[in-house]
Parts: C-alpha cells; structure tokens; sequence
C-alpha cells in the first residue's frame, strides 16, 4: 500500500470526521478511489479516528480536563449529597448519552447480515441518507429560537442526543456528528455549543473503534491483507493534522453563520453520487 494512498484516505478522515457531513461515506468513496476494499479499509478507517479523537481532546483540552474532574467528583456526589458542579455535570452528561451508541454498534456489528451490511454501503443508500440528514441538519438549524447553552442541558437532552447517534452508527452518510449537532439544535442549543457537545460525546465511542482498529492491524498485521500496524499509525497522524484544521475551521465558521455551507455540501455530493452511479450511467446510455 502506497505513502499516497494512506495520506489521501487519512487527509479524508481527518477532515470530515468532526464536520457535518459523513465521515464514513467520505472514506467509504476515497478508499474504493484508490482501491482500497474489505477488512484493510475497515481496519484503517478505525485506525484513523486514533488522531481524530486526539485531535478532539486537544482543541477542547479545557472541557475534557473539565469533565475528567467532574467524573472524580460523580464518583463521590452519592455521598456528598450536594449539586453538582460544572464539571460534574458536563461528566454526568456525557456519561448518559455515551452508551446508545456503544451499545448499538456492538450490536450491530453483532447481529447484522452481511447483505444488510453491503445494502448499507451501496452508493444508493449514501446518496440518500446524505441529502435526507442534510435536510433535517438544515430544518433544525432555521427552526429559530436557538439560544440554550451548556448550562442548560438536561439529562433528557443528553440522552435524546447521545441516541440519535444510533442512526449513523447502522447507515453511512448520516454523520455521527452531523445527527447529534442536529439533535442537539432541534432542541434548542446555539450552534457552538451543539458542535461542542456533539465532539465531546463522540470520544467514548471513537475511543472503542480506534481501540478495534489498532487492535486488528496488530494482530492481523499484513497476514490476511496489505494493511499493517504502521500504516495504522502514519494514517492515525495525519489525520490528527487534518482533524485538527477541521475542528477549528468548524468552530469559526459556526460562530459567524449557520450550517448552510454543509448543507449545501451535502446536497451536492448526494446528487453528485446518483448522478454518477452505475444505474444512472446505464438509464442514460
């Protein structure tokens, strides 16, 4: 496997992973560009959320210390019988809606057919689920009325969040963080905040696949495929770079307007698929 194959599919990932707008279908099509197919591309892309998830952890290094102290704090709050902190709450928060998601994809990844598998990642389904949550990401961000922030997040609003990640965790194209930042503002919280929550909650369950992706390089490393523990890494750190630029392009670009850009984005590239895909070509020739 090439330098440039594993820079191209590890740029990908770092770039749409914390952005709206699909990580999976992104890396999905970039590893079927450059040839990359079966258990190399899911071991990879698993890999990838490696330097992702650390990027997140970086740039939000004060909330993430925040909620490690408040998760010490929650262990105690039984005894202590007294509210709870900032940090204590946003640990408590997080806690609550961490455990759809982990529960779903063991499940999924569990109980699911192949067919259903392979149904999911045809060009048909991307295509659809990308302009269909890129609708929904746009109704909930005009809905008006969109000014809560951390301080008034519920356990409710923690949870309905936390498990809207189900979705994307059975259909690719829907974006992990595109579902929860629409949750998050179908509810009622101002676009940063929505942004912020949604990354926060997405490390527990990046952490389980980064944890399976490096795991399954290691052990398989290079025996049923080409891909090895190194090629792990290398696209781990670039995609902590890529990751890194995206999170804080994001978070500028939401503090002066809406998600229209992705939205837009979104609609474009699902009919950029079916207008490309294969029955597309054959009804038009």
């Amino acid at each position: 496997m090439s330098l440039l194959q594993l820079a191209f599919i590890a740029i990908v990932q770092g770039i749409t992973e914390w952005l709206p707008i699909s990580s999976s279908a992104h890396v999905m099509l970039a590893s079927d560009f450059v040839g990359l197919i079966g258990e190399d591309e899911l071991l990879l892309n698993a890999a990838s959320n490696t330097g992702t998830l650390l990027a997140m952890l970086l740039y939000f290094r004060k909330d993430v210390a925040l909620a490690i102290s408040g998760s010490v704090e929650l262990i105690g709050a039984p005894v202590r019988k007294q509210p709870l902190s900032q940090g204590g709450r946003l640990a408590l928060c997080i806690l609550v809606a961490t455990p759809f998601a982990l529960i779903g994809a063991f499940l999924y990844q569990l109980l699911a057919p192949e067919t259903l598998w392979s149904a999911m990642r045809s060009v048909y389904a991307v295509a659809a689920t990308t302009i269909l949550f890129g609708a929904l990401l746009w109704w909930a961000d005009v809905r008006g009325g969109q000014s809560r922030g951390e301080g008034d997040m519920t356990l409710r609003d923690a949870a309905l969040i936390g498990a809207s990640q189900l979705v994307a965790v059975i259909i690719p194209g829907t974006s992990r963080s595109g579902i929860t930042m629409t949750a998050a503002r179908a509810l009622g919280y101002e676009r940063t905040e929505a942004a912020r929550f949604s990354m926060l909650i997405g490390a527990p369950i990046l952490g389980a696949v980064s944890l399976y992706g490096l795991l399954g390089l290691a052990t398989a490393d290079g025996m049923t495929g080409s891909a090895t523990l190194s090629d792990g890494l290398l696209v781990a750190a670039l995609a902590f770079v890529s990751g890194y630029a995206s999170i804080g392009l994001l978070m500028a670009l939401i503090r002066r307007m809406s998600f229209l850009p992705f939205v837009l984005y979104r609609f474009a590239l699902g009919i950029a698929l079916l207008a490309t895909s294969p029955l597309t070509a054959n009804l038009s020739g």
